[in-house]
């Protein structure tokens, strides 16, 4: 099942340095085939560090997720988590 979001940017950062790195670990913890980009862009896999960085979204920016698999649907609940929570709070988080 395939399973597409919008979901705006919280981090000040962006999708950069931590966010990115608990965004892609999300991406390769869960079975899904999992793809990001702006809204009116090209998607990029999201399991590659370089390729979300590279995105070069900010805070306040609307990324495009789409995740087909079975863990489609969990695996962007996670992302939506970590796109939504400003970086300090990211800090704290156990996983």
């Amino acid at each position: 099942m395939t399973v597409v979001r919008t979901v705006t940017i919280v981090p000040e950062a962006g999708l950069h340095a931590r966010p990115a790195s608990a965004f892609v670990q999300a991406v390769n913890d869960h079975e899904a085939e999992v793809s990001a980009g702006r809204p009116d862009g090209d998607l990029v896999q999201a399991a590659s560090m370089i390729a979300v960085t590279s995105l070069g979204v900010g805070q306040d920016d609307d990324i495009k997720l789409v995740a087909d698999g079975p863990d489609a649907e969990a695996v962007l609940d996670e992302l939506e988590r970590i796109l939504t929570t400003p970086e300090a709070e990211l800090d704290t988080d156990d996983g």
